[in-house]
Protein backbone atom coordinates (compact mmCIF):
# COMPACT_ATOMS: atom_id res chain seq x y z
CA UNK A 1 0.00 0.00 0.00
CA UNK A 2 2.87 2.41 0.81
CA UNK A 3 4.41 1.85 -2.62
CA UNK A 4 1.05 2.37 -4.33
CA UNK A 5 0.49 5.66 -2.49
CA UNK A 6 4.03 6.80 -3.25
CA UNK A 7 3.64 6.19 -6.98
CA UNK A 8 0.23 7.89 -7.06
CA UNK A 9 1.75 10.99 -5.45
CA UNK A 10 4.65 10.88 -7.92
CA UNK A 11 2.29 10.63 -10.91
CA UNK A 12 0.31 13.60 -9.62
CA UNK A 13 3.50 15.67 -9.25
CA UNK A 14 4.65 14.72 -12.75
CA UNK A 15 1.28 15.71 -14.22
CA UNK A 16 1.40 19.09 -12.49
CA UNK A 17 4.76 19.74 -14.20
CA UNK A 18 3.57 18.51 -17.60
CA UNK A 19 5.95 15.54 -17.61
CA UNK A 20 4.83 12.72 -19.93
CA UNK A 21 5.78 9.05 -20.20
CA UNK A 22 7.69 9.97 -23.35
CA UNK A 23 9.71 12.55 -21.39
CA UNK A 24 10.54 9.97 -18.72
CA UNK A 25 11.52 7.42 -21.36
CA UNK A 26 13.96 9.90 -22.90
CA UNK A 27 15.40 10.76 -19.47
CA UNK A 28 15.95 7.11 -18.53
CA UNK A 29 16.93 5.95 -22.02
CA UNK A 30 14.06 3.45 -22.07
CA UNK A 31 11.15 2.80 -24.40
CA UNK A 32 7.84 4.45 -23.53
CA UNK A 33 6.28 0.98 -23.20
CA UNK A 34 8.92 0.06 -20.60
CA UNK A 35 8.16 3.20 -18.60
CA UNK A 36 4.42 2.50 -18.66
CA UNK A 37 5.07 -1.07 -17.53
CA UNK A 38 7.32 0.20 -14.73
CA UNK A 39 4.56 2.46 -13.43
CA UNK A 40 1.92 -0.26 -13.80
CA UNK A 41 4.04 -2.76 -11.86
CA UNK A 42 5.17 -0.04 -9.42
CA UNK A 43 8.72 -1.37 -9.58
CA UNK A 44 11.54 1.21 -9.62
CA UNK A 45 15.20 1.24 -8.68
CA UNK A 46 16.09 4.04 -6.28
CA UNK A 47 18.33 5.67 -8.89
CA UNK A 48 15.52 5.74 -11.46
CA UNK A 49 13.04 7.00 -8.89
CA UNK A 50 15.34 9.87 -7.92
CA UNK A 51 15.89 10.71 -11.60
CA UNK A 52 12.14 10.83 -12.20
CA UNK A 53 11.66 13.01 -9.10
CA UNK A 54 14.12 15.53 -10.54
CA UNK A 55 11.84 15.90 -13.57
CA UNK A 56 9.13 17.11 -11.17
CA UNK A 57 11.65 19.50 -9.59
CA UNK A 58 11.89 17.63 -6.30
CA UNK A 59 13.96 14.96 -4.58
CA UNK A 60 12.98 11.71 -2.88
CA UNK A 61 12.58 13.47 0.48
CA UNK A 62 10.08 15.87 -1.09
CA UNK A 63 8.15 12.89 -2.46
CA UNK A 64 7.90 11.33 1.02
CA UNK A 65 6.74 14.67 2.44
CA UNK A 66 4.05 14.96 -0.23
CA UNK A 67 2.87 11.44 0.55
CA UNK A 68 2.63 12.33 4.26
CA UNK A 69 0.60 15.42 3.36
CA UNK A 70 -1.70 13.25 1.25
CA UNK A 71 -2.26 10.95 4.25
CA UNK A 72 -3.48 13.91 6.29
CA UNK A 73 -6.26 14.67 3.82
CA UNK A 74 -9.75 13.70 4.91
CA UNK A 75 -11.73 10.90 3.28
CA UNK A 76 -15.16 11.83 4.64
CA UNK A 77 -17.06 14.33 6.79
CA UNK A 78 -19.04 13.69 9.94
CA UNK A 79 -22.83 13.53 9.91
CA UNK A 80 -23.00 16.98 11.54
CA UNK A 81 -20.63 18.48 8.96
CA UNK A 82 -22.67 17.15 6.05
CA UNK A 83 -25.83 18.51 7.67
CA UNK A 84 -24.14 21.91 7.87
CA UNK A 85 -23.41 21.78 4.14
CA UNK A 86 -26.95 20.90 3.02
CA UNK A 87 -28.48 23.51 5.34
CA UNK A 88 -27.25 26.31 3.02
CA UNK A 89 -27.59 25.87 -0.76
CA UNK A 90 -24.88 28.43 -1.58
CA UNK A 91 -22.51 26.80 0.90
CA UNK A 92 -23.09 23.41 -0.74
CA UNK A 93 -22.57 24.96 -4.18
CA UNK A 94 -19.22 26.46 -3.16
CA UNK A 95 -18.14 23.12 -1.66
CA UNK A 96 -18.97 21.28 -4.89
CA UNK A 97 -17.24 23.94 -7.01
CA UNK A 98 -14.13 23.64 -4.86
CA UNK A 99 -14.19 19.87 -5.36
CA UNK A 100 -14.31 20.55 -9.11
CA UNK A 101 -11.23 22.80 -8.84
CA UNK A 102 -12.97 26.14 -9.41
CA UNK A 103 -11.06 29.23 -8.31
CA UNK A 104 -12.45 32.03 -6.14
CA UNK A 105 -12.77 34.40 -9.12
CA UNK A 106 -14.43 31.77 -11.29
CA UNK A 107 -17.10 31.15 -8.65
CA UNK A 108 -18.03 34.81 -8.10
CA UNK A 109 -17.96 35.51 -11.86
CA UNK A 110 -20.22 32.58 -12.73
CA UNK A 111 -22.68 32.40 -9.83
CA UNK A 112 -24.79 34.91 -7.90
CA UNK A 113 -22.37 34.89 -4.98
CA UNK A 114 -20.62 38.03 -3.80
CA UNK A 115 -16.92 38.11 -2.96
CA UNK A 116 -17.50 38.50 0.81
CA UNK A 117 -20.08 35.68 0.75
CA UNK A 118 -17.69 33.37 -1.06
CA UNK A 119 -14.84 34.16 1.33
CA UNK A 120 -17.15 33.38 4.25
CA UNK A 121 -18.02 30.00 2.77
CA UNK A 122 -14.36 29.24 2.04
CA UNK A 123 -13.45 30.05 5.64
CA UNK A 124 -16.12 27.59 6.80
CA UNK A 125 -14.78 24.92 4.42
CA UNK A 126 -11.32 25.55 5.85
CA UNK A 127 -12.67 24.96 9.36
CA UNK A 128 -14.28 21.71 8.18
CA UNK A 129 -10.89 20.59 6.85
CA UNK A 130 -12.02 20.34 3.22
CA UNK A 131 -9.60 23.06 2.06
CA UNK A 132 -6.78 25.30 3.14
CA UNK A 133 -7.59 28.92 2.35
CA UNK A 134 -4.34 30.54 1.22
CA UNK A 135 -3.39 34.22 0.70
CA UNK A 136 -5.18 36.03 -2.16
CA UNK A 137 -8.11 33.61 -1.82
CA UNK A 138 -6.22 30.73 -3.35
CA UNK A 139 -7.55 27.29 -2.47
CA UNK A 140 -5.71 24.09 -1.63
CA UNK A 141 -7.89 20.99 -1.56
CA UNK A 142 -7.52 18.80 1.51
CA UNK A 143 -9.73 15.89 0.47
CA UNK A 144 -8.20 12.50 -0.22
CA UNK A 145 -8.48 10.72 -3.56
CA UNK A 146 -10.85 8.24 -1.94
CA UNK A 147 -13.10 10.96 -0.47
CA UNK A 148 -16.73 9.86 -0.33
CA UNK A 149 -19.90 11.35 1.04
CA UNK A 150 -21.41 9.31 3.89
CA UNK A 151 -23.50 6.37 2.59
CA UNK A 152 -27.16 7.38 2.98
CA UNK A 153 -25.90 10.55 4.66
CA UNK A 154 -27.31 14.09 4.26
CA UNK A 155 -25.45 14.80 0.99
CA UNK A 156 -26.45 11.54 -0.72
CA UNK A 157 -30.05 11.99 0.42
CA UNK A 158 -30.03 15.55 -0.89
CA UNK A 159 -28.95 14.42 -4.35
CA UNK A 160 -31.38 11.50 -4.35
CA UNK A 161 -34.26 13.85 -3.54
CA UNK A 162 -33.31 16.83 -5.71
CA UNK A 163 -31.02 15.73 -8.53
CA UNK A 164 -31.22 12.02 -9.33
CA UNK A 165 -34.55 12.06 -11.17
CA UNK A 166 -33.67 15.28 -13.00
CA UNK A 167 -30.36 13.81 -14.12
CA UNK A 168 -32.07 10.73 -15.58
CA UNK A 169 -34.87 12.78 -17.19
CA UNK A 170 -33.15 12.87 -20.58
CA UNK A 171 -32.96 10.91 -23.83
CA UNK A 172 -29.13 11.13 -23.64
CA UNK A 173 -28.78 11.85 -27.35
CA UNK A 174 -26.81 15.11 -27.30
CA UNK A 175 -23.02 15.39 -27.72
CA UNK A 176 -21.22 14.23 -24.60
CA UNK A 177 -24.24 12.22 -23.41
CA UNK A 178 -24.49 8.46 -23.01
CA UNK A 179 -26.85 6.05 -21.31
CA UNK A 180 -26.27 2.32 -21.25
CA UNK A 181 -28.49 -0.13 -19.39
CA UNK A 182 -27.47 -3.77 -19.44
CA UNK A 183 -29.04 -6.75 -17.77
CA UNK A 184 -27.81 -10.32 -17.56
CA UNK A 185 -27.18 -13.32 -15.33
CA UNK A 186 -23.69 -13.24 -13.83
CA UNK A 187 -21.71 -15.18 -11.25
CA UNK A 188 -20.49 -13.43 -8.10
CA UNK A 189 -16.95 -13.57 -9.49
CA UNK A 190 -18.01 -11.70 -12.63
CA UNK A 191 -20.03 -9.19 -10.61
CA UNK A 192 -16.99 -8.46 -8.43
CA UNK A 193 -14.77 -8.04 -11.50
CA UNK A 194 -17.16 -5.54 -13.06
CA UNK A 195 -17.49 -3.68 -9.76
CA UNK A 196 -13.71 -3.18 -9.67
CA UNK A 197 -13.73 -1.96 -13.28
CA UNK A 198 -16.48 0.53 -12.45
CA UNK A 199 -14.45 1.82 -9.50
CA UNK A 200 -11.46 2.19 -11.84
CA UNK A 201 -13.63 4.27 -14.19
CA UNK A 202 -14.61 6.52 -11.29
CA UNK A 203 -10.93 6.95 -10.47
CA UNK A 204 -10.23 7.86 -14.10
CA UNK A 205 -13.00 10.48 -13.96
CA UNK A 206 -11.29 12.03 -10.92
CA UNK A 207 -7.93 11.98 -12.68
CA UNK A 208 -9.34 13.83 -15.70
CA UNK A 209 -10.87 16.35 -13.32
CA UNK A 210 -7.44 16.97 -11.80
CA UNK A 211 -5.84 17.27 -15.24
CA UNK A 212 -8.48 19.66 -16.56
CA UNK A 213 -8.27 21.87 -13.47
CA UNK A 214 -5.48 23.77 -15.20
CA UNK A 215 -7.92 24.89 -17.90
CA UNK A 216 -10.21 27.94 -17.50
CA UNK A 217 -13.67 27.18 -16.11
CA UNK A 218 -15.16 28.55 -19.35
CA UNK A 219 -13.62 25.62 -21.26
CA UNK A 220 -14.93 22.98 -18.85
CA UNK A 221 -18.44 21.56 -18.63
CA UNK A 222 -20.20 20.45 -15.46
CA UNK A 223 -20.57 16.74 -16.12
CA UNK A 224 -22.51 14.14 -14.17
CA UNK A 225 -21.52 10.48 -14.14
CA UNK A 226 -23.88 8.07 -12.41
CA UNK A 227 -22.53 4.55 -11.85
CA UNK A 228 -24.83 1.97 -10.33
CA UNK A 229 -25.01 -1.81 -10.28
CA UNK A 230 -26.83 -4.38 -8.16
CA UNK A 231 -28.38 -7.83 -8.46
CA UNK A 232 -31.83 -6.91 -9.70
CA UNK A 233 -34.79 -8.22 -11.62
CA UNK A 234 -37.62 -6.25 -13.19
CA UNK A 235 -40.58 -6.68 -10.80
CA UNK A 236 -43.07 -7.36 -13.61
CA UNK A 237 -40.94 -10.36 -14.62
CA UNK A 238 -40.61 -11.54 -11.03
CA UNK A 239 -44.37 -11.99 -10.93
CA UNK A 240 -44.06 -14.60 -13.69
CA UNK A 241 -41.76 -16.86 -11.66
CA UNK A 242 -42.98 -20.27 -10.61
CA UNK A 243 -43.65 -20.51 -6.90
CA UNK A 244 -40.99 -23.20 -6.29
CA UNK A 245 -38.34 -21.03 -8.02
CA UNK A 246 -39.21 -18.06 -5.80
CA UNK A 247 -38.72 -20.20 -2.71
Amino acid sequence: METKNLIEVLKKALKSHGVTYADIAAQLNLSEASVKRMFAQKHFTLIRLESICEMAQMDFTDLIRLMDEERQKISNLTLEQEEELVSDLKFLLVAICVQSNWTFNEMIDYFKITGPECIGYLVRLDRLGLIQLLPNNRIRQMVAKNFRWLPRGPIEKFFEQTAQNEFLDSHFTHPGELRLFMNGSLTWESIESIRKNVEALAHEFSSFQDDDARMPATTRFNTGLLLAMRPWELPIFSKLKKRDVEE
